[in-house]
């Protein structure tokens, strides 16, 4: 049986700052994310499963990043934890914000790296995650792959 792809993509709103960068996104800023998430598995090949034919059922595979990733991520700030951040990161939380505090400075590339750690978690044992790409604006994206990541 072959190794199939297969991918699902998603959308996202998501504010963040970047501490001590030299630019514009040192401000607080938000994007309107595009994830895709691609998996690699062999299509179910017993006749009586209901899921025949699949690698995963694409709603399965939903669920997992809905519940790890855009449930959490969606219309929330996102801060690195370990910056004088936390202080703006309260005073929102104080007000009633969506806050995320993470251990990175929260650029696409170390938010695809979190992603697919968690994603890799919740995965059956016969599917591997294969590729992310984190698109962050309309020109820009990150992406993590398992073969770069052996």
């Amino acid at each position: 049986m072959s190794n199939i792809r297969i991918t699902k993509q998603f959308s996202f709103e998501t504010g963040h700052a970047l501490y001590g960068y030299d630019g514009k996104c040192k401000n607080v800023h938000g994007h309107s994310y595009r994830l895709d998430v691609t998996v690699i598995g062999q299509p179910i090949s017993d006749h009586s499963n209901v899921k025949f034919g699949m690698v995963i059922d694409f709603s399965d595979l939903k669920k997992i990043v809905k519940e790890e990733i855009v449930d959490v991520f969606d219309h929330a700030t996102v801060f690195n934890k370990n910056t004088p951040h936390v202080e703006l990161a309260k005073e929102l939380e104080d007000r009633g914000h969506n806050v995320l505090l993470v251990n990175y400075q929260p650029t696409s590339e170390m938010m695809v790296i979190d992603f697919a750690e968690k994603i890799k978690q919740r995965l059956p044992d016969n599917i591997k995650l294969h590729s992310l790409k984190l698109q962050e604006t309309a020109t820009s994206y990150a992406q993590w792959f398992a073969s770069d990541n052996d």
